[in-house]
Parts: C-alpha cells; structure tokens; sequence
C-alpha cells in the first residue's frame, strides 16, 4: 500500500489487479455511474454506484466479508468511498489513479456487453 497509518490504503493499478484477477484475494468493487460502467469496467469487477453506496445499499452479496478494492474514474469517488467504508469496519482500500490509469496501463477493459470497452 502507498499510504500507512490509520485509514484506508492505496494501491496502484498493478496491486488492484493481482488481488483481483490473478489471486482473487479481494473483490474490485467499481463504484461508477452506470453510464460509466456500460461504457468501460475491467472484468472481474463487480458494480454498485457510489450514490446507493452512501444511501446505505447493501454490498453485492460477492463483496460481502472480503477486502474491498474500490475504483472509480480517477480514484477522486473511490478515496471518499473508502474512508467511509474504513469507518464502517470494512476492509478497503482504493485504486491510485482509478480506471483511466488501469486502461493507461493496458489492464482488460470490457462494455456492458462484453466487448472491448473505453474509459471516457
């Protein structure tokens, strides 16, 4: 992680990608609009918009217990997401930089339908 002492950490691209994709040691959770995400998200990533996250929804039941990697475009939305997540107990960290550096970095990116997808 880039950030220690109390609070949630940080983590690059690469970091968010070996705990969720290759070892599946956590779960991506991509906390975009919906437009957002039909256009592009990688695809291991699991969705629930930042809006229903601070109204109180549920996590996915797949996110539920484990370590939460949150991404939003920037990492802007995931840093306040995960604080608050950090306050509730959870165990969270953030992605550095968010999906235009995961798609910057040749990470897969996919659409709502599977295809190749794009981070506007």
């Amino acid at each position: 992680m880039s950030v220690s002492g109390p609070g949630p950490g940080r983590i690059d691209v690469a970091q968010a990608h070996a705990r969720t994709a290759l070892s599946a040691e956590a779960v991506l959770l991509d906390i975009r609009e919906q437009d957002e995400w039909d256009t592009g998200h990688a695809p291991q990533a699991i969705h629930l918009p930042m809006a229903d996250l601070m109204s109180g929804t549920a996590l996915p039941p797949a996110a539920q217990g484990r370590q939460l990697v949150l991404v939003c475009r920037s990492g802007r939305r995931s840093a306040h997401a995960a604080a608050l997540l950090d306050a509730r107990g959870i165990d969270v960290v953030d992605v550095d930089g968010g999906m235009q550096v995961w798609a910057a970095s040749h990470l897969p990116v996919i659409d709502h339908r599977g295809n190749s997808g794009s981070i506007a």
